[in-house]
């Protein structure tokens, strides 16, 4: 990430074009406490001298040093007085016109595909809880209903109800930029292109966003024990709920709510170049070791104890024994990504189970019962 030379614990990334009003404009940003410090708003710094190196991005965010040090001042603290999630404020025959903050690419080189982190601004008028997802409706007319909008589709919000800014006026989103390859030439086919991730990962800071929601109640965080155990399961961008997550816990500073649980990720992305968030979550694992717990599945430069390729459900096997035990003392589990994970997953927690003696039908239900068990997949 880039960072502002003047800042050494909070860092603000603001286009460096010409653009002297939307650099103003497009945050309002507050000043930021952090600890006995106080940041200005980045247009009173020095952009020019400053800011040379960072090609037009305006992003707002935390630097990877910071997460170690006091946490982050949030506002508005309104946000935290609501009793129930806010849900479905704009519907898709409304939605609400947002506006593109930036847009980054956060896989390395070597990654199969490409994933962006897309920042949105809603003005605060879109206010979600860390779980939620918001629908995007890209532009353009849907191909099977012929002047009507394309359908809407959802997307895991990947930041606190602070945003990336903690000013509570913008929504992080993760997104894989979908492509189909033609089996017969192996080229790219741009007509079968996923129509919402491509116009998301090309938008340009500036560009509207008709956006609904927010939705979802599965995936919030259960914040009534904050001693609580929350075991994350992720595959590629289904990490975004838990980026919200862990930033609430280790990052910002929440009066009401101070994390004194463990929370434990499994993330399986393909590569060492497709790990996303992976500074953030290390840097998480460094300050906070009695708190939090990451565990990674490369599939194609790791094996499993069979020698085949190392995937989350391997890793889940790997720790199954502790697993099982902290589900039992009421621990939460989560799981997030491509369907085509959960498969895997429910039968190595099958033969887990029954190694143990005990039915995963019957535990499955009791989980659910006991609102531990919560899975997001698409």
């Amino acid at each position: 990430m880039a960072h502002l030379a003047a800042l050494s614990q909070v860092s603000f990334a603001v286009p460096a074009g010409s653009d002297t009003t939307l650099r103003r404009s497009a945050f309002k940003i507050q000043n930021i406490s952090v600890g006995d410090k106080s940041w200005h708003p980045a247009s009173s710094l020095d952009l020019k001298s400053r800011n040379t190196g960072l090609k037009k991005r305006l992003l707002v965010c935390m630097s990877v040093q910071q997460a170690s040090r006091s946490k982050v001042a949030v506002s508005p603290l309104g946000l935290e007085d609501a009793k129930e999630p806010p849900l479905n404020t704009y519907k898709p025959k409304e939605p609400y016109t947002a506006t593109i903050v930036s847009v980054e690419r956060i896989v390395g080189p070597n990654a199969p595909g490409e994933t962006c982190h897309v920042v949105i601004d809603h003005g605060g008028n879109v206010p979600y809880w860390e779980g939620q997802s918001y629908g995007v409706i890209p532009p353009g007319e849907n191909p099977k209903k012929p002047g009507a909008p394309h359908n809407v589709r959802l997307y895991s919000i990947a930041s606190t109800r602070y945003g990336d800014s903690f000013d509570g006026k913008t929504a992080s989103l993760c997104v894989r930029r979908a492509v189909y390859y033609d089996p017969e030439t192996g080229k790219e086919d741009p007509s079968k292109s996923g129509v919402c991730s491509n116009f998301l990962c090309n938008s340009k800071p500036g560009d509207k966003v008709q956006i609904t929601g927010p939705s979802g109640k599965i995936m919030l965080l259960p914040e009534d024990d904050p001693n609580a155990t929350h075991i994350m399961i992720a595959t590629g961008t289904g990490v975004a709920p838990f980026r919200g997550y862990l930033r609430r816990m280790f990052m910002e500073a929440v009066p009401t709510y101070k994390f004194g649980g463990l929370a434990w990720l499994f993330l399986g992305v393909a590569n060492n170049d497709s790990l996303l968030y992976d500074e953030e979550f290390a840097k998480y694992l460094q300050d906070n070791p009695d708190h939090f717990r990451y565990d990674k599945a490369l599939s194609r430069e790791q094996k499993n104890k069979s020698g085949g390729k190392m995937y989350v459900q391997d890793k889940i096997e790997e720790y199954s024994d502790e697993i099982f035990k902290r589900l039992d003392d009421g621990a939460h589990i989560y799981f997030c990504g491509l369907k085509g994970m959960m498969p895997g997953i429910q039968d190595t927690l099958k033969k887990v189970a029954e190694q143990r003696g005990e039915k995963w039908d019957e535990k499955l239900s009791q989980l659910k019962k006991k609102k531990q068990w919560h899975v997001e997949v698409y």
